[in-house]
């Protein structure tokens, strides 16, 4: 079935991106891996490029949904940010494929970095407005709302998903560890942002 098919290409691609990178997949691997030959691939899409850019699409749609949905059934203040926090390290636990490739996508920059931020953009708008709403009303410590958006990100997707700085550190991945650093950033940013 050919749907099943590009399915499973899509999937083995975010796979391949999001854990070892752009640069280090082949269309060759992929088609390897899938048990289809290299033509199959450029059926669906015509170079890496393209499959790259597909991947993206899905991918950030995939990631939007999550988070929205995390923010629709959280109340306000920073009941929001943790239950986007927790939503993001559940997807680093269940697909960590997803935060890679978003840490790819950051570091090849444009257009694939573009092409993500075009798919985030309205979320990014509607959080800021959230967060500058919250300040307004005290229920956050008054900064840069953006520029909180930005510290937020990085933290969360950092503690979640860099796996070697981890390991750097001492500490070893794990489901329990995971559990321990999402208190922990819960706990950080939750010092940080809600007034005394």
């Amino acid at each position: 079935d050919a749907r099943t098919t590009h399915d499973r290409l899509l999937d083995a691609a975010l796979e391949s991106f999001g854990t070892k990178g752009y640069d280090a997949t082949s269309l060759d691997q992929l088609a390897n891996e899938l048990g289809v030959r290299k033509q199959t691939i450029l059926y669906y899409h015509p170079s890496k490029v393209a499959l790259l850019d597909a991947v993206i699409d899905r991918s950030a749609t995939e990631l939007t949904d999550a988070l929205e949905d995390a923010a629709a059934r959280s109340g306000g203040g920073f009941d929001r940010i943790e239950a986007i926090v927790r939503s993001v390290f559940r997807l680093a636990v269940r697909r960590p494929e997803l935060l890679g490739l978003l840490r790819e996508v950051t570091r090849l920059g444009p257009p694939a970095s573009n092409r993500i931020l075009d798919v985030f953009e309205p979320m990014i708008e509607r959080a800021t407005g959230f967060l500058a709403s919250e300040m307004d009303a005290g229920h956050l410590r008054r900064c840069d709302a953006r520029l909180l958006l930005v510290s937020v990100y990085s933290t969360i997707v950092g503690v979640a998903t860099e796996v070697e700085v981890l390991r750097a550190v001492g500490i070893e991945p794990s489901l329990r560890s995971a559990a321990q650093r999402r208190r922990e950033v819960i706990e950080f940013l939750r010092a940080a942002l809600v007034p005394d």
